[in-house]
């Protein structure tokens, strides 16, 4: 049994990644930053395992910092974190769009995964054990229009994942970098700023990913044998051949 620490648990990836290992008898420490939300996960997780709720915005540095401090010493033994926490806003070209949707997207994608990171990194150094998943996308590997910050944001979580390894490595840390395809989740709604209409067009024509699959994917990494450490792991839908080209009917 591994106490797992879970970021962004209330939707998506997060939630499924939280109801896999929960199934699986994990201890779980499930964020987010809807109170309520997270409140009823934890009731719902509780049927199959303990589970201990932090409520906070990764992109908060003081706010990550403190909900860490909070917990109590039974549950600062993390053997997991899975930095799931992160956001697509807009979808313009860099001439015109909005600094704010830039702002959270790095604040978010990066600044709010090493926020993080870093106090989880102390425990688990200081114990000479753990893992790391990282929440990546393809589009780290290749750039696509109007799409160039939200793109860079994730090259930025390949290139942190990669630095981890070279620095955790000697103290028996694990580091995972997970790049889903297109999975159909909340997040093009929230790039199109609840736009539905405009959000179902992206899952259109073909079967995307659904959260469940990444989830399993992190479940494989995560509960591999101790001497297994996956690097990284990209995971397309059938559709898919590469980041820019889906194959729709």
């Amino acid at each position: 049994m591994k106490t797992i620490f879970i970021t962004g648990a209330t939707s998506g990836i997060g939630k499924a990644t939280a109801e896999i290992f929960a199934k699986q008898g994990h201890r779980l420490i499930i964020c987010g930053r809807r109170k309520e939300v997270l409140e009823n996960l934890l009731i719902q997780l509780s049927n199959f395992t303990e589970v201990y709720s932090l409520v906070f915005d990764v992109r908060n540095q003081q706010e990550v910092v403190n909900a860490i401090n909070s917990l109590p010493e039974e549950w600062k033994n993390i053997d997991v974190l899975v930095n799931n926490a992160g956001n697509a806003h807009g979808l313009e070209p860099i001439s015109e769009a909005n600094v704010s949707d830039w702002d959270a997207m790095m604040d978010g994608n990066v600044k709010g995964l090493l926020y993080v990171s870093q106090p989880i990194i102390k425990l688990m150094k200081s114990k000479n054990s753990g893992h790391i998943v990282n929440i990546s996308s393809v589009a780290a590997r290749q750039t696509y229009a109007n799409g160039t910050v939200y793109c860079a944001s994730k090259k930025a979580v390949d290139v942190i994942s990669e630095g981890m390894r070279l620095e955790l490595t000697e103290f028996g840390i694990k580091v995972t970098n997970v790049q889903p395809g297109a999975v159909e989740t909340d997040f093009s709604k929230i790039r199109f700023k609840g736009d539905e209409e405009r959000a179902a067009t992206v899952y259109a024509g073909y079967e995307p990913l659904i959260a469940e699959d990444i989830a399993d994917a992190i479940s494989y990494c995560v509960n591999a044998p101790d001497r297994v450490s996956i690097a990284e792991i990209c995971i397309y839908p059938k559709a898919q051949a590469e980041p820019r080209t889906i194959y729709r009917k």
